[in-house]
């Protein structure tokens, strides 16, 4: 979805698989089938529920009425670059590490020339890992930031993650690790990820990112 967005402008929603749309949205997030429904000019804030699921999953065979989402761990979004709040704008796009890194240097990733057009005010830039472990994403990020995809970042926002740490390197630090030496804000633990509940993020979207050590939010307006 993203390179169709840097290519054309025309506006995609990254957010949860289908089957887990009948689940209730927690209060604080939005639907993306409201998302998607909302006319132009449309501005609307999530604030994380800070809580989250950790291990396992519903099982639709057994339970094919479950509706409300298992979050049964705390957790809250996590400035990873240092200390101070955050609030920043920019327009989204993003999307999922080991998708993007496979695009990164070609024109269908070119987040640079969509900022030259459609985002002189700079971007936020989403990344989230799905599987791959620690090593792979660092290795990924560096590749995609070599490549030009943070060039025009105001600000990174990374999903919490189920892929796995190593002995040696967490998610977090591959991040650091990384993307540290760009001097913007790095936020992780955001819920635009593939762990439940979900965030739905619209790329091409002009948005807010504000984060204090007691609140976090995310506003996106539809123009």
């Amino acid at each position: 979805m993203t390179p169709l967005t840097l290519l054309t402008g025309t506006a995609t929603v990254h957010g949860n698989n289908l089957m887990d749309t009948p689940y209730r949205v927690p209060e604080g997030l939005v639907s993306w089938l409201d998302v998607v429904a909302a006319p132009p000019g449309h501005r609307f804030t999530q604030i994380p529920p800070e809580r989250h699921r950790a291990t396992g999953r519903d099982d639709y065979a057994e339970h094919p009425d479950v509706s409300t989402f298992t979050l049964d761990t705390p957790g809250r979004w996590t400035r990873l670059d240092g200390n101070g709040d955050v609030d920043v704008e920019g327009r989204l796009i993003g999307g999922c590490v080991e998708i993007l890194s496979n695009l990164a240097g070609t024109p269908y990733l070119d987040t640079s020339a969509f900022a030259r057009t459609h985002a002189p005010e700079g971007l936020l830039v989403y990344v989230e890992a799905a599987g791959d472990d620690a090593f792979a994403i660092c290795r990924n990020l560096h590749g995609m930031r070599l490549a030009g995809f943070f060039e025009a970042a105001n600000a990174v926002l990374v999903g919490r993650a189920p892929a796995p740490d190593t002995a040696s390197l967490t998610q977090h630090q591959a991040v650091l690790d990384a993307l540290g030496t760009l001097d913007v804000p790095i936020v992780a633990d955001v819920e635009c990820g593939h762990v439940p509940p979900f965030l739905p993020l619209v790329n091409g979207a002009r948005a807010r990112v504000v984060h204090t050590s007691t609140h976090s939010e995310l506003t996106q307006s539809l123009d």
